[in-house]
C-alpha cells in the first residue's frame, strides 16, 4: 500500500466514447444482478478502438477514488493507463492501446484516502503462476471442441435414473512428473490421458476435480480462490484445461469441478478490501469473516456480489462445459451463526440464525441451471437437516440436484472402525441411513476430508490384522454401493492407500502391485463395472420401490441382506454382507419367491462361470427372515454375495425402512 495520487481518466462517460465497453443497459444488468453472462463484458478482453488493437479493462470498485491498470508496459507505474468511472455503476473501464494476450497486469486503486491497492483482476480468465500472483491477458476463445455427442447425450439423459459414481482427485497429489518434487506437476493434457486411462478401467462415470479455481496457496487445497474465473496455472493454460474436460467427455467420463461462492481469502492482492471497503463481503464482521477459517464471507444482498459468483458458476458451464458443480460448505452459508457463539452474530430480520441473502442467492442461481435443460447438475456439500436442500425452488426448497449424505458417512465410517466384537450394538447405524434415503437425491461420500489430519486413510481406519483390514474394507465398500444412493469415492481409496492424503505428495501407486492392494483395486473394479451394468443398483435410488430390506436386524451375526429393483423388475440383486470373522457355513437368507438365484458378486470381486465357483441356486420353500422362499449359501468370514434374479410380481411398495 502506497500514498499515491493516480491520474484520472480524461474520457467523458459518454456511450458515444467507443472505449466504453458496457452500455448502459449492461450496467443495469449488472446493478441487478442479473448479467449471467457478465464475464464476456468485465475483465480483459481484446477489442479495436479508432483502428488501433489493445485490450478492454472493466472492474468494480465502487468506492474507489481512481483506477488505472498496471504492468509491464507501463512499468507497473499507477495512474499511466486510467481507467474511466462509468456513471454510479462503480465500474471502471478503459482500453490499453498495443496490449495482447500472455501479458501481466492488476488494477491500481486509489481509495477514498488516498492509499493505492494493487489487486489482481476478479475477472481474469487467467492468473500468473504462484507465487507472483497477477493476472494474465489470455485467448479462451479459440480451442475448437469435440465432444457434441457427449453434451447431446447428457441432455437427453435423466441424472436420476443413470449411474452416478464419482472419482474425487486432486490432479496435483494425484500423479507428478517426478514424485520427489513438490511443483513437479503434470500438465493438463497429460492429466487428461491418464485419467481417462485409470477412470474408463475402473468403470467412474465422472471425476470430480478439486482445487481448479486459481489459489496461492497449495495447502488450501483449493479452497482459498482468489482467481474465481482462472483454471489454476499449475497445470498449464486456460486452453489445456479445456482439452482436458473435452478428451474426458471424448471417452464418456463427466467432469464435475468443486465451487466455492462460501468465503474467500485475505490476501492483500484479493477480493478483500477491494477498493479499500468491504466490496465483496460483508461490512460486519459478525457477517463478514469466518472465525473458524479467517476468510471473508460474500455479502449475498449486493446484486454485483450475486451476478460475480452467478457468472461464474455459468461460466464453468458454458465455458468449459462442465457437467457439474459441487458446492463447498452450504451449510457455512445458510446458517449466521455457523460456528460462532452467542452474541457473535447477528439475527436476519425475523430473529432467526438463517442467512436469508444466501437462501435467496441459492434458489436464483439454482433456478438457472434447472432451466438449462441440457443436463448439468449441482451437488450441495451440506451437513446439516436444513429442509429441501434438492426440492425444486418453486417448492420452498433450494434447487439442488443432490446432496451430500453426510450422516450416512459419518454413521458408516463408525461401524467401519469397530472392532466386529463391537458391531452388533451398532448395528443401526448401517440401517438409520434407509430411514432418510429419499428425502433428499442423495450422494454417498467418501471424500477427502474423511482421509486428512490423522483421520487415518480407509485402510488404516479398518480393525483388525492386516488380512482383515482388507476383507473389512471390501465388505464396507459393497455396502455402500449396494446402498441407495449416487456414489463418491477420493483418490487412492479404491486401491487401499495406507497413509492420509497429503497434497505435497502422490499417490502411493506402487501398491497397486501388492496381492492386498491389488485385490482390493480388482475388487473395485468389479464392483463399479457391476453397478453400472445393472439399473437396479442405481435406477430407483429416490424411491422406496427400489430398496427392500430382507433382515436389517441380524445384530448378533453383524449380517445385512436387502435387495436392490429396477423399475422393470428384471435384473433384481440380492445383497448379503458378513461383517465379521465368523464363517456361516449354514447360512440361510431369505428370498421373496422360488426359482433361480445366480451369484454375481462376492468378497473376491466378479463370479462368473469361468471362476470355478457354483454359481446356481435355487430357492426352497420355507419361511426364512419373513420370506416365503430361502438360499441356503455358505457365508465366509467377511464374506459378501450378490445374487441375480428376475421377479415375477414385483411389489408396488418396499417395506417400511429400519428405524434407529
Amino acid at each position: 500500500m502506497a500514498k499515491q495520487k493516480i491520474k484520472k481518466a480524461a474520457s467523458p462517460d459518454t456511450e458515444a466514447n467507443n472505449s466504453v465497453f458496457l452500455t448502459s443497459f449492461d450496467r443495469y444488468l449488472f446493478g441487478a444482478g442479473r448479467d449471467y453472462a457478465i464475464y464476456r463484458k468485465m475483465g480483459t478482453h481484446q477489442a479495436e478502438v479508432n483502428g488501433k488493437k489493445g485490450m478492454h479493462f472493466a472492474v468494480w470498485a465502487p468506492h474507489a477514488a481512481a483506477v488505472s491498470v498496471v504492468s509491464d508496459r507501463n512499468r507497473w507505474t499507477p495512474g499511466e493507463d486510467p481507467l474511466t468511472p462509468q456513471e454510479s455503476s462503480g465500474i471502471f473501464e478503459g482500453f490499453v492501446e498495443g496490449m495482447g494476450f500472455g501479458e501481466l497486469y492488476k488494477y491500481a486503486i486509489e481509495t477514498k484516502t488516498g492509499d493505492i491497492l494493487y489487486k489482481a483482476d476478479p475477472y481474469a480468465f487467467a492468473a500468473e503462476l504462484r507465487p507472483g500472483n497477477a493476472s494474465r491477458t489470455v485467448d479462451i476463445d479459440s480451442y475448437q471442441w469435440n465432444d457434441a455427442a457427449w453434451m447431446k447425450e447428457r441432455a437427453e439423459k435423466n441424472t436420476f435414473r443413470n449411474p452416478l459414481a464419482i472419482y474425487e482427485c486432486h490432479l496435483g497429489s494425484w500423479k507428478k512428473k517426478d514424485p520427489s518434487d513438490e511443483n513437479g506437476f503434470l500438465s493438463y493434457e497429460e492429466y487428461a490421458e491418464q485419467l481417462v486411462e485409470y477412470c474408463g478401467w475402473m468403470g467412474y462415470t465422472h471425476v470430480e476435480l478439486m482445487g481448479i479455481a486459481e489459489h496461492p496457496f497449495d495447502g488450501s487445497w483449493g479452497y482459498q480462490v482468489t482467481g474465481y474465473y482462472a483454471p489454476t496455472s499449475r497445470y498449464g493454460s486456460p486452453l489445456g484445461f479445456k482439452y482436458l474436460v473435452d478428451y474426458l467427455h471424448q471417452h464418456g467420463i463427466g467432469v464435475i469441478l468443486d465451487w466455492v461462492p462460501a468465503h474467500f481469502p485475505k490476501d492483500a492482492f484479493g477480493l478483500a478490501d477491494f477498493d479499500g471497503t468491504p466490496t465483496y463481503e460483508y461490512a460486519d464482521p459478525r457477517m463478514g469473516e469466518h472465525p473458524d477459517w479467517g476468510t471473508k464471507i460474500f455479502d449475498y444482498s449486493k446484486n454485483e456480489v450475486k451476478n460475480f459468483l452467478i457468472g461464474n458458476a455459468l461460466f464453468w458451464y458454458d465455458e468449459y462445459h462442465i457437467d457439474g458443480l459441487r458446492v463447498d460448505a452450504v451449510a457455512s452459508m445458510l446458517y449466521l451463526d455457523y460456528g460462532r457463539k452467542q452474541g457473535e452474530w447477528v439475527p436476519n430480520r425475523y430473529g432467526g440464525n438463517g442467512n436469508l441473502d444466501a437462501i435467496e442467492f441459492f434458489k436464483h442461481l439454482n433456478s438457472l441451471i434447472r432451466r438449462r435443460s441440457d443436463g448439468t447438475i449441482i451437488i450441495a456439500e451440506e451437513s446439516t437437516a436444513w429442509p429441501k436442500i434438492t426440492a425444486a425452488p418453486e417448492e420452498d426448497g433450494l434447487g439442488f440436484t443432490y446432496k451430500w449424505n453426510m450422516g450416512w458417512m459419518h454413521d458408516f465410517l463408525d461401524y467401519m472402525k469397530l472392532d466386529p466384537l463391537f458391531r452388533k450394538n451398532n448395528h443401526n447405524k448401517m440401517t438409520f441411513g434407509m430411514s432418510y434415503a429419499t428425502s433428499e437425491k442423495f450422494i454417498l461420500v467418501i471424500s477427502h476430508d474423511e482421509v486428512v489430519h490423522l483421520k487415518c486413510s480407509m485402510i488404516e481406519k479398518m480393525p483388525g490384522y492386516p488380512e482383515d483390514k482388507f476383507r473389512n474394507l471390501k465388505c464396507g465398500y459393497l455396502f455402500m454401493f449396494g446402498h441407495a444412493g449416487k456414489k463418491l469415492l477420493f483418490m487412492g481409496q479404491d486401491f487401499a492407500q495406507y497413509h492420509e492424503w497429503d497434497e505435497k505428495t502422490q499417490l502411493s501407486w506402487e501398491l497397486c502391485d501388492e496381492p492386498l492392494n491389488r485385490g482390493v483395486l480388482l475388487f473395485m473394479r468389479d464392483l463399479l463395472h457391476m453397478y453400472r451394468k445393472y439399473p437396479a443398483m442405481y435406477e430407483l435410488d429416490d424411491s422406496w420401490e427400489g430398496f427392500r430390506w430382507i433382515n436389517a436386524d441380524d445384530a448378533d451375526r453383524s449380517i445385512f441382506s436387502f435387495i436392490r429393483r429396477a423399475s422393470d423388475g428384471k435384473n433384481s440383486l440380492l445383497f448379503v454382507i458378513n461383517f465379521t470373522p465368523m464363517e456361516r457355513s449354514d447360512y440361510m437368507v431369505g428370498a421373496p419367491q422360488k426359482g433361480r438365484y445366480t451369484l454375481i458378486f462376492d468378497q473376491d470381486g466378479a463370479v462368473d462361470s469361468k471362476s470355478g465357483k457354483k454359481t446356481a441356486y435355487t430357492a426352497s420353500a420355507g419361511e426364512c427372515d419373513g420370506q416365503p422362499f430361502h438360499i441356503s449359501y455358505p457365508l465366509p468370514a467377511y464374506g459378501c454375495a450378490v445374487f441375480r434374479f428376475n421377479e415375477t410380481k414385483p411389489e408396488a411398495a418396499a417395506k417400511s425402512p429400519a428405524k434407529k
